[in-house]
């Protein structure tokens, strides 16, 4: 066990979600939306005849936004360890084929509060993993809907873990700070103040979660991830989405023009640190965390250093630099490194990619899934 973490025996509520500390005078203090029953049931996976309760020890799981960056990936880890049947997909979008195989894959707009709560009722639902937003660059074209997404639909989100008592993972970013906020490194607490409806929709949900805890008991865990890179999904309109980009294109022309500065130092981690991280956060005993928000650090770079590590498999990599105003300025008012040791000590947390191991996986899995696509490799 690492040194400083603190140890305790949590009760089965704590461990697994099922319940959290509040509810039962929950239920005399917060008014609940008013409700009518539809029998929607997810047909394939929750037949008629699975009407027994889950094991204590296995959560069931609803994943919103599902068909982003994180959700498929995470659903899979999620299903090796607590059963296929008991971590369902979901996202307004209509899956591939292979995600409908996987596993139980639902319907669910987080603007629906009826919607949601159907699923969360008839699936019986213990933890919920909110996925859904729009990031920083989609968000700045359509402050509207970002609004309405990120703010409205964490509002449906918060609203029903806390009448179902579910355990409700948010995550966070690094455009929760500002350009007044500590820069090298940002701790988990500070002056924030950020200047996107991205940054700010993730401020609000950080705060109002830790209040809900601490007002109602609610469950609520959130971890502010840097930059993920991941092979599996295209870029989803973030500020550090060169970082996926680039290794795309340098396995297909052998050129990336880079949005941002050659020096532009941002925090940035490996997907499957970011899934790992989730996952035992989730299962983080709640007497072991001191903070309900956490920031998750795994190595910072510039676009000119990941390219020099790209260049030592692929030499013919050319990168010229075409700052785009918006993108830049986002990117300039960012942290250039987390400070996580609040995460290290509470609950173990520890990476295990760094530049050099994270560019390796990178070019071997793109390159694996342009050979199979039958895609020419540079």
């Amino acid at each position: 066990m690492l040194s400083g973490m603190r140890v305790c025996v949590p009760s089965a509520a704590a461990l697994f979600g099922s319940l959290c500390h509040g509810c039962r005078s929950r239920a005399l203090s917060l008014s609940f939306r008013g409700f009518s029953w539809s029998p929607r049931k997810i047909s394939r996976w929750n037949s008629q005849d699975s009407i027994d309760l889950p094991p204590a020890e296995n959560p069931r799981i609803l994943i919103t936004g599902g068909l982003g960056q994180l959700g498929v990936g995470l659903a899979e880890i999620l299903r090796k360890q607590y059963g296929t049947e008991n971590v369902i997909l979901s996202d307004i979008k209509k899956p591939p084929p292979e995600v409908c195989r996987s596993g139980p894959f639902v319907y669910a707009d987080v603007l629906d509060y009826k919607n949601l709560r159907e699923l969360v009722v008839n699936n019986r639902i213990t933890w919920l993993v909110h996925y859904s937003a729009l990031l920083s660059v989609v968000g700045e074209a359509n402050v509207a809907l970002a609004r309405k997404i990120n703010i409205t639909g964490l509002h449906n989100v918060l609203d029903l873990a806390l009448e179902s008592c579910l355990r409700l993972f948010v995550p966070s970013t690094i455009g929760a700070f500002g350009p007044s906020s500590p820069r090298d490194p940002a701790p988990d607490l500070c002056v924030q103040r950020p200047r996107t409806i991205y940054g700010v929709s993730k401020v609000h949900g950080e705060l109002m979660g830790e209040y809900l805890h601490h007002k109602y008991g609610l469950d609520f865990r959130c971890l502010r991830y840097p930059g993920v890179i991941s092979a599996n999904t295209q870029p989803g309109g973030g500020t550090t989405d060169y970082a996926v980009q680039i290794f795309h294109d340098a396995l297909s022309t052998g050129h990336h023009e880079c949005y941002l500065r050659a020096d532009t130092r941002l925090p940035m981690m490996h997907v499957g640190d970011c899934h790992r991280a989730t996952v035992e956060f989730m299962q983080a005993p709640e007497c072991q965390l001191s903070l309900r928000t956490y920031n998750i650090d795994a190595m910072s770079f510039t676009p000119e250093e990941v390219a020099t590590e790209i260049r030592k498999h692929l030499p013919h990599l050319k990168v010229t630099y075409n700052p785009d105003s918006v993108r830049q300025t986002i990117a300039d008012s960012w942290p250039v490194r987390f400070d996580d040791s609040n995460a290290r000590r509470d609950w173990g947390w520890k990476s295990t990619y760094g530049l050099e191991e994270l560019v390796s996986d990178m070019l071997s899995s793109i390159r694996d899934k342009r050979t199979n696509a039958g895609l020419q490799v540079s």
